[in-house]
């Protein structure tokens, strides 16, 4: 069954089995709701949860032991040629069922197992359907028993909900977990073959290695230093542009503007924040960089072609909404009790903007702009296109620099294998850039636990 006519049909059950817990809860009192101990709509709710529960946990079931079972059934039906590696002929079979190109020039034994494999997987859709459907009718079947006037249907309902909320959390954490433990381990391969005082303290970025034992080819420089210093470089020049411009208009916006000029100037500024990147690379490349190199020619100075001012700046205003759009709001959120102390007390609007509103919207002031440092470090297409790939350790911003995330796509595009340091060192400059991050999570929250006025 295709999973567009089975979410479909997912779906229409689910409506059904709402509408039947509503109008059955309301036949037993007879229309009358003042006999029932909650909304009929709660009833429902209470058999499309017991549907979904079950469904879940057995499609859940069923995707664990679907491969198994299949690759099983599909290894019976591999002729004695295929014998001696069946891994990798199955792992080639599930790449062929998924590339009908590449399927086109394989061997006539191939396509035998690779049409096996697809009558296989297809009825391991339909018994995907029929267990998923049996499972969530038998909770509905097995609810419908506890369905009465005096059921206290919202608060099942409001605990069904509190338990998919703590399931979240959970997997939300979990991902978390996956993601640093995935870094860390492959980070620990590196640095088994290349020092951590090399990748931590070395000043030459090269990671040009050979891939075989015959193979000329260098030996490669892991130094991290020119490829950091390039990322903040380009961050600190986009910080200048977005902090100033986005502040000051969060501060125009919340405590300047009329809601006339309101209504027209925050909707335009968050506009920049749906451009995709890759338009804001695009235009960086072709004319922000050429403009800036053109300027430079005027006055005498070399400018390189890709340079980190033109990334830095074309990130900043890329960067602008994440600050205003954020303070914005939380200047609005400031209680106007305190604006009207100021006033009380003799002082005029920009006194108070600087002595009580901004104090008082500090901390979440602080929350955007690490929001936007964090965006302006693992930007990519931006610096791909206008900064270059040179890790080039210099503070000129009219220089060709690099950064962290443009080297981990650099290393990890085309055929590589994951056991040499080159890919690995992709690894390496994320786990470094995790810790980044986290540092300056940790030094905000010292900012604001330290400058944060409390009020009664």
């Amino acid at each position: 069954m295709h999973n567009l006519i089975f979410t479909a049909l997912i779906l229409i059950f689910l409506l059904a089995i709402y509408h039947y817990g509503r109008r059955f809860s309301l036949l037993t009192v007879n229309h009358n709701r003042q006999d029932l101990h909650s909304l009929p709509g709660y009833y429902g709710l209470y058999l499309v949860f017991w549907f979904i529960g079950p469904a879940v946990a057995a499609l859940i079931i069923w995707l664990l032991l679907e491969p198994p079972i299949i690759m099983g059934l599909l290894s019976e039906s591999l002729t004695l040629s295929f014998q001696a590696a069946p891994d990798d002929v199955m792992r080639e079979v599930r790449l062929l069922a998924s590339n009908a190109f590449a399927l086109k020039s394989a061997t006539p034994e191939k396509v035998l197992l690779v049409n096996r494999y697809q009558e296989l997987q297809a009825l391991g859709n339909g018994i995907r359907a029929v267990l998923v459907l049996g499972g969530g009718v038998l909770g509905v079947v097995y609810a419908r028993r506890f369905l009465s006037p005096e059921m206290r249907a919202r608060q099942s309902v409001e605990r069904f909900i509190k338990v998919l909320l703590i399931l979240c959390s959970v997997i939300a954490i979990f991902t978390t977990i996956g993601i640093v433990l995935s870094l860390l381990f492959e980070a620990i391969r590196f640095f088994h073959k290349v020092s951590p005082a090399e990748f931590l303290f070395g000043l030459h970025w090269s990671p040009q290695t050979a891939l075989r034992a015959d193979q000329v080819g260098a030996s490669g420089a892991f130094g991290a230093v020119p490829v950091f210093a390039g990322t903040f470089l380009i961050t600190i020049i986009a910080m200048c542009v977005s902090i100033p411009i986005g502040l000051m208009s969060a501060i125009y916006l919340a405590e300047y503007a009329t809601p006339r000029i309101r209504n027209w100037v925050k909707p335009s500024l968050e506009i920049l924040a749906g451009v995709p990147t890759v338009v804001y690379g695009f235009f960086a490349a072709l004319t922000v960089a050429p403009f800036i190199r053109g300027l430079g020619e005027q006055v005498g100075i070399a400018v390189a072609s890709e340079s980190a001012l033109a990334a830095g700046l074309v990130m900043g205003i890329m960067i602008i909404p994440f600050i205003s759009s954020l303070s914005d709001d939380i200047i609005n959120a400031v209680p106007q009790s305190l604006r009207d102390g100021a006033y009380a007390m003799g002082s005029t609007k920009s006194e108070t903007i600087r002595q009580v509103v901004l104090p008082a919207a500090l901390p979440g002031i602080v929350g955007s702009i690490l929001l936007a440092v964090s965006r302006a470090i693992g930007e990519t297409m931006i610096v791909v296109m206008a900064a270059g790939l040179a890790a080039k350790l210099t503070a000129n911003p009219l220089e060709a620099v690099t950064t962290v995330t443009v080297q981990i796509v650099t290393l990890l595009v085309g055929d590589q294998e994951f056991d040499s340091a080159k890919t690995l060192a992709a690894f390496a400059l994320g786990l470094m850039l995790f810790f980044i991050t986290l540092a300056l999570n940790v030094v905000a929250l010292i900012v604001v636990r330290k400058y944060r006025e409390k009020y009664d």
